[in-house]
């Protein structure tokens, strides 16, 4: 199953949510303010990340600039209570199945999402325009 992490606030999040909808793809949405997530959770993410905390921390969150943190530096155990503490911190929408995880909405790598035969159909649509 699809987990969408998101703020109800941020414009981002709710063209992600339109999409999975549009495209019938069910998610299990949650609200990372509402709900924060756990430190497995935040470890999970970290996992799927390619360039660990530099994908998932909002450097342009108010919270980021007043914390004055060098992320990078801290033990692992400091950045999960900080980030579970201040949910802000964290880039969004972020998007995971059990392999992969989008960071934030582009229209094109959010397809990534979609399964496999609805690709194949949009293939097939798209070679039949084109006249093959």
């Amino acid at each position: 199953m699809l987990s969408l992490y998101y703020s109800p606030s941020c414009t981002s999040c709710r063209k992600a949510k339109a999409w999975l909808e549009e495209h019938d793809i069910a998610y299990d949405g949650r609200n990372i303010f509402a709900t924060p997530l756990d430190e497995e959770e935040l470890r999970r993410l970290l996992t799927l990340t390619e360039n660990g905390t530099e994908d998932l921390i909002s450097e342009r969150s108010k919270v980021y600039k007043q914390l004055d943190v060098d992320f990078e530096d801290l033990p692992i155990s400091e950045l999960l209570q900080l980030v579970r503490d201040n949910p802000s911190l964290l880039r969004r929408p972020i998007i995971t199945d059990d392999k992969r995880l989008l960071i934030g909405f582009n229209e094109e790598e959010i397809r990534a999402f979609l399964p496999r035969s609805i690709k194949r159909m949009e293939q097939m649509d798209a070679r039949m325009r084109a006249g093959f």
